[in-house]
């Protein structure tokens, strides 16, 4: 059985990965861009093969590396379920609500929110553990997921948020590139964000949907996860998918602009699941309705 190699290793990978490059990582953990470039050399050692792909720019993941990455993520995300679990054990009688959800929900739209919330509820904590799955569990320590599908959950009570909404976005100076060439996309980058969740849709599926020629598909940036994609689009790097808990507030507020392109609404929408579990369940109720309030406009 190979030995398992050092948690530090494996937590610069992630954080290469998650923060997008080796220079955001450095900075992340405070440490040099060389150590950061040891580190994954070690790791690469350890493991006998290549995990990243250093032959594209950005450089991206073998398949080794992708099995790796998976499994560290999912790794972490149970530990941090298990340690959410023994506090909630330890201290049955804390006020605070726990509420789990995606890195981009939580980025984009739960934060942004929860400073109004603790206007209204400073009593009231909140915590949030973010996870990358897309149906987030409701384990011992968690009172509230946040999930996006077809609200078929018996693991709680069920709250529909919005409807979600998919329209092409992208910076201002971009959109008017993009219109100075007739509308047409195949002069710019899009921007995709590889997942296995069929619910998300991809370019190719909104394209298909919508009517749209595909010119420029082919030639586009490709990232693992929505914040990374997000922050790209905000650089005018290229058009995304936005998905209006993602980049909503963006297209509000004139950092993003749609791209001249139909939207479109998925089946699915966004949940508050209340769980049957919770130990604070009037306390998190509160946050469950406050947060349906704040969704109105979005419905």
């Amino acid at each position: 059985m190979l030995r398992l190699p050092p948690l530090r290793l494996l937590t610069v990978f992630e954080t290469v990965q998650r923060a997008g490059g080796t220079k955001a990582a450095a900075g992340e953990l405070n440490v040099s861009m060389s150590a950061i470039s040891q580190s994954l050399r070690q790791l690469e050692e350890h493991v006998g093969t290549a995990l990243i792909d250093r032959s594209t720019r950005p450089a991206g993941l073998t398949a080794a590396g992708e099995i790796l990455l998976k499994a560290v993520i999912e790794n972490r995300e149970r530990l941090s379920e298990a340690l959410n679990d023994i506090q909630a054990l330890a201290d049955p009688a804390s006020a605070s609500v726990t509420v789990a959800c995606t890195v981009g929900f939580a980025t984009y739209w739960l934060m942004p929110r929860l400073e109004a919330f603790y206007l209204d509820h400073p009593e009231i904590p909140v915590n949030v553990h973010t996870t990358q799955q897309e149906v987030p569990r409701l384990g011992q320590g968690t009172d509230i997921a946040m999930r996006y599908g077809d609200g078929r959950w018996d693991d709680g009570t069920v709250e529909q948020m919005f409807r979600e909404l998919v329209e092409p976005v992208c910076a201002p100076s971009l959109a008017e590139r993009i219109r100075a060439d007739g509308g047409s996309l195949g002069s710019a980058f899009l921007i995709h964000v590889d997942t296995s969740d069929r619910r998300w849709i991809s370019w190719q599926e909104y394209l298909a949907r919508t009517g749209q020629k595909a010119a420029g598909s082919a030639k586009g940036l490709r990232f693992s996860n929505y914040v990374q994609a997000t922050q790209a689009a905000l650089s005018g790097h290229g058009v995304m998918l936005g998905w209006r808990s993602i980049t909503g507030d963006h297209v509000q507020n004139g950092l993003l602009v749609p791209a001249g392109l139909p939207p479109l609404q998925p089946n699915n929408a966004y949940h508050a699941v209340l769980s049957h579990r919770s130990r604070n369940r009037e306390t998190a109720a509160i946050v469950v309705d406050w947060l349906r309030a704040a969704a109105q406009p979005q419905l």
